[in-house]
């Protein structure tokens, strides 16, 4: 079995942002384990989110929902859909273990999120932790952290 590289690395972030601002969620939520979480701490340094609040901390499950909400003809709050842009800073590699499959990439980010006249824009950054199964990469954690995480938001509709 051949090794992950630091590029295979970079461009599945850069990939999976693209997925997103495209809309491509179905294809997007196959990026997870089926034990995997998309987090979004609440305070700045968070180190568990069963022990303290998150603004999301959502499994397979509740991502899907979310898809499907999205999908939904009947979902008002998407009328008009909702449409993202990522702008990604170059992401560098943290972590790489080739005997576990385990890597771990961070990427800071400006994410632009807009519906009508609405737009709303958020600035942090994303730890990703990757894992090698079935010989393709996939997210067992993306963790979001936002500058101002202790401020007050509105609904985030879409996935940073």
């Amino acid at each position: 079995m051949s090794e992950i590289s630091r590029e295979a690395l970079i461009d599945f972030v850069y990939a999976e942002a693209r997925m997103l601002d495209e809309q491509r969620f179905e294809q997007w939520l196959d990026l997870f384990t089926e034990d995997g979480y998309y987090w979004m701490p609440l305070v700045h340094d968070q180190q568990d989110a069963r022990l303290h609040a998150s603004l999301m901390h959502e499994d397979k499950l509740l991502l899907r929902i979310r898809v499907e909400r999205l999908a939904g003809r009947r979902t008002f709050s998407q009328q008009p859909k909702s449409r993202s842009h990522h702008l990604l800073q170059q992401p560098t590699v943290e972590s790489m273990d080739h005997d576990k499959g385990e890597y771990s990439v961070r990427c800071a980010f400006h994410y632009t999120e807009t519906r009508g006249d609405r737009q709303e824009i958020y600035v942090g950054w994303s730890t990703y932790t990757l894992v090698r199964q079935d010989g393709a990469l996939k997210m067992r954690l993306k963790r979001v952290d936002l500058l101002n995480c202790d401020a007050p938001f509105g609904n985030i509709q879409l996935f940073m």
